[in-house]
């Protein structure tokens, strides 16, 4: 049974149209800057082992894992075919609008690591994807929730564009304890950017994740 822990007005976002239209093109961009790539490639590194099957939720052209690491299984979720055609380190996807369904076409207990990268700012029924990722995941497995600072505001919910980078932090591990998530732990941190000649800039991207297990 879902536990609904949000108000119908912290569900409501400035652009309420279908997300399937909004994703409908393509974006071959990078919407994170390098230093908080680099950091997210290193924590799937050091935290995620070569024998995982890994469940990339949300995901798109890139799944940031680490290169040199072939994973038993990668599969991948999302809203533009496209995208998901041309990430190289999916061996299955599927397509699939989490804000009119939330039921995944997973066995339960089948996935030993969820990544959602720059995507948990998007859903308005938090609470059941919540319950979905503890269905399908394994009793040891883990989920990964990492975000920045940025996002596309209008398809993000009021309890996200409302909120500080703390608020964020809370409001995720909020939905997932209320959902019985039991080991959750966070991580806050100032990235920087390699520039020219190894240089780094001041700072990069704030550095957000939130990892749990059942």
């Amino acid at each position: 049974m879902t536990n609904k822990i949000l108000l119908d007005s912290q569900r409501f976002k400035e652009d309420n149209s279908d997300d399937s239209i909004f994703y409908a093109h393509p974006r071959f961009v990078h919407h994170l800057d390098e230093g908080f790539r680099l950091r997210l490639t290193q924590l799937y590194r050091e935290r995620i082992p070569s024998e995982s099957i890994v469940l990339d939720l949300m995901s798109s052209w890139v799944s940031h894992l680490p290169k040199e690491i072939n994973y038993k299984k990668v599969i991948g979720h999302g809203l533009n075919q496209i995208e998901l055609e041309k990430n190289y380190r999916l061996d299955d996807f599927w397509i699939q609008d989490f804000n009119k369904d939330q039921r995944f076409p997973l066995e339960d207990h089948s996935i030993d690591y969820c990544l959602m990268t720059a995507a948990w700012q998007y859903l308005q029924e938090p609470e059941e994807i919540a319950v979905e990722i503890k269905r399908i995941i394994k009793p040891s497995g883990e989920l990964i929730v990492s975000f920045s600072n940025r996002a596309f505001w209008s398809k993000a919910p009021r309890i996200w564009t409302d909120g500080s980078d703390l608020d964020h932090i809370n409001y995720i591990k909020s939905v997932l304890i209320s959902q019985g998530w039991k080991k959750l732990s966070h991580l806050q941190e100032i990235t920087k950017s390699p520039r020219f000649l190894g240089l780094y800039s001041s700072y990069g991207d704030p550095f957000f994740s939130v990892l749990a297990s059942p």
